[in-house]
């Protein structure tokens, strides 16, 4: 039996976002003949603790912040001797790719998590970038997002795999099956759901500018989720008289929103590979995404599971909205379209099989 190979995943945390979520499912996954997974974290905190298989040990260096981490991150290196280091956080993917030339013997894997020229504008960090073609396979989630690394950072397009996100589906069809319609659903009203952290690269502003357009339609609009543009919509919201948007705040359960909803609308300015537009789908409801970079064109099959418009025209996106909600559509099919291409068996398979391949690399 050879020896196995040893993975360490890094991340800051395991609080439950989408790059937490994808590693947490990978190391859960990964063939433990051929595996042994550990998660180097810099505060062992975060919900998905819990979902993390016991036999996946985390080494916890409790540091605050990203740029104190680094010294402890390369001790850990140093003394554990991983093949592997598997980097799931832009910041840390930065910093840490200066490094990588001090250990010949492992081989460095990062997962990006946006296109970074729109997200990253930090001078020092942007510096960073120069040295990323020392990792030996950097992993995109969408296309979008690769030919931003060929193009704005000098990457070399051979390093680069595009494996897209999965979609949990046992996890999300558990949630359906507990899920109520919300109480706040009004009858004979349509209702659409919009979800993502309060900030503006999630175009909540365009958003609600486009229902000031469709105030004497009943239709009701229901952002789930926080941040620190909260203040900024809620006056925005008072200002522009819209009585038929509500903030939920963070949810429990977002399905039993998606579950029920008429219409799930992405107004995101970018994207990496957007997990809510996946889940959506997931939950049958259809789509309607502004054209944003971040691989929505890879998610959105035409008319099948949502179509595409631009949330700036908002007028022409208040008219789509619109035409949508007058349609009906087979919840099944869209269903099939998500789980087809990015159900986790097919993704996880990717990523298994990127792991092996990069120890065979010289």
């Amino acid at each position: 039996m050879n020896k196995k190979i040893s993975v360490i995943f890094i991340l800051p945390d395991l609080e439950t976002g989408g790059a937490e979520r994808i590693v947490t499912t990978i190391a859960n996954h990964l063939s433990r003949d051929r595996f042994e997974p550990k998660i180097l974290l810099l505060r062992k905190e975060g919900g998905y603790l819990n979902i993390l298989k016991k036999d996946v040990e985390i080494i916890d260096i409790n540091t605050e912040r990203i740029r104190h981490s680094l010294k402890p991150i390369l001790k850990e290196i140093y003394r554990r001797k991983p093949d592997i280091v598997f980097s799931g956080y832009g910041e840390v993917n930065a910093y840490l790719s200066m490094f990588i030339k001090l250990f010949p013997k492992t081989k460095f894997i990062a997962r990006e998590t946006n296109v970074v020229s729109q997200h990253v504008t930090k001078k020092e960090i942007k510096f960073f970038y120069h040295f990323y073609n020392n990792y030996q396979q950097i992993i995109a989630q969408s296309d979008d997002m690769m030919h931003d690394l060929v193009r704005n950072f000098k990457v070399n397009r051979s390093k680069i795999v595009k494996i897209n996100n999965p979609v949990d589906f046992d996890f999300i069809d558990g949630k359906l099956a507990i899920s109520r319609k919300p109480e706040c659903y009004k009858y004979n009203y349509k209702n659409v759901v919009a979800i993502g952290n309060l900030s503006a690269r999630k175009g909540f502003d365009n958003l609600l500018k486009v229902f000031s357009r469709l105030k004497n339609e009943k239709i009701l609009l229901h952002i789930l989720g926080d941040g620190k543009d909260r203040e900024i919509l809620h006056q925005m919201k008072e200002f522009l008289g819209l009585k038929n948007i509500v903030f939920h705040g963070r949810q429990e359960n977002p399905y039993e929103f998606l579950k029920y909803a008429d219409l799930f609308i992405l107004s995101s300015r970018y994207e990496g590979f957007p997990n809510v537009l996946l889940e959506a789908g997931a939950c049958g409801t259809y789509s309607l995404a502004n054209n944003c970079p971040g691989g929505i064109n890879e998610i959105i099959q035409h008319e099948t599971n949502g179509e595409v418009s631009d949330i700036e025209n908002h007028e022409d996106f208040s008219q789509k909205i619109m035409q949508i909600l007058h349609r009906s559509y087979d919840h099944e099919a869209i269903k099939n379209s998500i789980k087809s291409r990015f159900s986790k068996e097919i993704i996880l398979d990717n990523y298994e099989k990127v792991l092996l391949d990069l120890m065979h690399k010289k």
